[in-house]
């Protein structure tokens, strides 16, 4: 049976049911509603909900919780984020898994409270200091980010590593019909290296991001970087949409692909052979599915609310063998499919 949701709200409910019973949190628009949805479900089901003094202390929260060896989450959105930032990295540095949650807002600074998607840097490459990476995962539908709350804990819990889900202001408030999972019934994955107590029974577990070692250190980020390169491996995601025979392939991701996808079918209307790649994973960004498009397409248009961030990662995974162009609308501001389509024309 499907339910009217919420965005915001679609995505506490899917945490709750992908086994998440630990939240801390800040409010900020448009992330709110997510945090409201779990003050009030956490304390009917045993869960903890607290709202912390900052998102700094937020994300230190989930840390420790992590530490401890349960599913823990965050959200808030693009500058609450950027306080997450020396957590996240800590995370990171302590292998330690945990969902974050950015719905995106206009910037830089304090911007705007309209959709954006002026972050995709921020996430995928400068989340906070030092050699690291998290998962990212980017939702275009309110099913979809029901969905990835599932996958993004399971992909954190399965590489010891921060998961991300990046959606926006547009697919947070936004309310479509949803089919939720059955509340999780399976034991969690065992966490052996847990700081969960020990009875006795082993050592200590310490969990720790400092090595005042420098080759102690060089070779624990060299061992991370190995894991990471089976994740670009095992876990690349992208949807192919019309591709097969397309001479112009548009590459948007989130609420910008449903405006492209609208812009590709409209295209088809007129007889042009256009298709979309949406990335689903942002890292590790799917090379494999932009490949594999380039390879016959005469020209690809990177369609992002934000002055271009992705396109960047699109050249380099196409090698320049295939032009790149640029359409974007920023501030708050959603290109539409008419938009979108006057470019594809321009291509073509």
């Amino acid at each position: 049976m499907k339910v009217l949701m919420k965005g915001n709200e679609a995505l506490a409910e899917a945490a709750i049911r992908a086994g998440c019973r630990h939240f801390f949190g800040y409010p900020i628009t448009p992330q709110t509603e997510l945090a409201a949805y779990m003050s009030k479900r956490m304390p009917k089901i045993g869960g903890t909900y607290l709202q912390a003094e900052s998102e700094v202390a937020a994300i230190n929260m989930v840390l420790g919780a992590s530490a401890a060896g349960v599913r823990a989450m965050t959200s808030s959105s693009s500058p609450g984020v950027s306080l997450k930032g020396e957590g996240i990295s800590y995370m990171a540095g302590s292998d330690l898994p945990a969902l974050i949650i950015n719905v995106q807002r206009g910037g830089p600074g304090l911007g705007g409270i309209q959709p954006s998607q002026a972050d995709y840097w921020q996430a995928t490459k400068a989340t906070g200091h030092g050699d690291f990476h998290i998962l990212v995962l980017a939702p275009s539908t309110v099913q979809e980010m029901v969905d990835l709350v599932s996958d993004a804990f399971d992909l954190a819990d399965q590489y010891r590593m921060p998961a991300m889900i990046l959606a926006d202001g547009m697919l947070g408030q936004m309310m479509e019909p949803v089919s939720l999972p059955e509340e999780a019934g399976k034991p969690l994955p065992a966490k052996e290296w847990a700081a969960s107590g020990h009875q006795g029974a082993r050592p200590h577990h310490i969990i720790n991001s400092l090595y005042l070692t420098p080759d102690k250190l060089e070779q624990l980020v060299q061992d991370r970087f190995a894991r990471y390169e089976q994740i670009k491996q095992k876990e690349q995601r992208a949807e192919e949409y019309l591709t097969d025979d397309a001479d112009v392939v548009v590459v948007a991701y989130g609420a910008s692909s449903r405006v492209a996808r609208g812009a590709v079918n409209k295209a088809r209307e007129q007889g042009l052979k256009v298709g979309l790649v949406r990335p689903i994973t942002l890292w590790p960004f799917p090379v494999d599915a932009l490949r594999k498009a380039a390879s016959h397409a005469k020209a690809m248009l990177v369609v992002e609310m934000s002055m271009g961030q992705m396109v960047d990662d699109v050249k380099l995974a196409v090698e320049c063998k295939t032009p790149v162009h640029f359409f974007g609308r920023t501030g708050g501001m959603i290109p539409t499919p008419a938009e979108v389509l006057e470019q594809i024309e321009k291509l073509v």
